[in-house]
């Protein structure tokens, strides 16, 4: 299993490391989180410097892939190199989403076609410009695309994937995990509460 998270120049570390830390809490043979990147490196609108750990080309073999964000994502979506590239990307064969920005790209990509989506505030006025229903919620999914709104809303996108792939205890016991103590029964029934309407009705059976 092959979670690909998209990071490119200008990313909110928020959105891609925190998904990170996330998804790695799940121990499992052949599980592997990667950063794909355009580049051998990318920076942070902070500054931070990431290396490449995946290409864009191995994110479109993924199982499931995360959009992350930035202060640059309107420069992606224009960036035919990198679009053609994410063509590729196909939500009848992986679980596809996007958190914040990320939903322009998708948007470009035409995977929202019809599906109302959640994004931050900054972004919102340029995914309705793109036609697309932007929703006052910080997580919608509707069968292999999802998309989170708010830097903070990054777990409950880890945890659609977990859950989607291994279950919602795993989830749950992921987001446990990370939770701040003497908050975290609370803090899961709440991100819980936000994920699992859209989860199919069908228990996924861990591989």
């Amino acid at each position: 299993m092959h979670i690909a998270i998209l990071t490119f120049e200008g990313y909110n570390e928020l959105d891609s490391l925190i998904a990170l830390g996330v998804l790695n809490r799940v121990r499992s043979e052949g599980w592997r989180v990667t950063i794909a990147t355009p580049s051998p490196k990318v920076t942070s609108m902070n500054g931070v410097v990431v290396e490449q750990m995946s290409t864009l080309e191995d994110a479109c073999a993924a199982d499931a892939v995360i959009i992350g964000s930035g202060i640059a994502t309107r420069e992606v979506v224009e960036d035919p190199a990198i679009m053609s590239v994410l063509r590729g990307l196909d939500p009848a064969r992986q679980l596809i989403a996007a958190q914040c920005s990320g939903a322009l790209v998708l948007a470009r990509l035409g995977l929202l076609e019809g599906v109302p989506a959640c994004t931050d505030l900054t972004t919102r006025p340029w995914v309705v410009a793109a036609g697309i229903d932007v929703i006052d919620q910080p997580f919608h999914a509707r069968d292999s695309v999802a998309t989170a709104g708010g830097c903070l809303a990054s777990p409950y996108l880890a945890a659609w994937i977990i859950a989607r792939t291994r279950g919602v205890e795993a989830a749950a016991s992921a987001l446990h995990y990370v939770a701040p103590v003497g908050e975290k029964e609370e803090y899961v029934e709440r991100a819980l509460r936000n994920v699992t309407p859209y989860l199919p009705a069908a228990a996924p059976v861990p591989a």
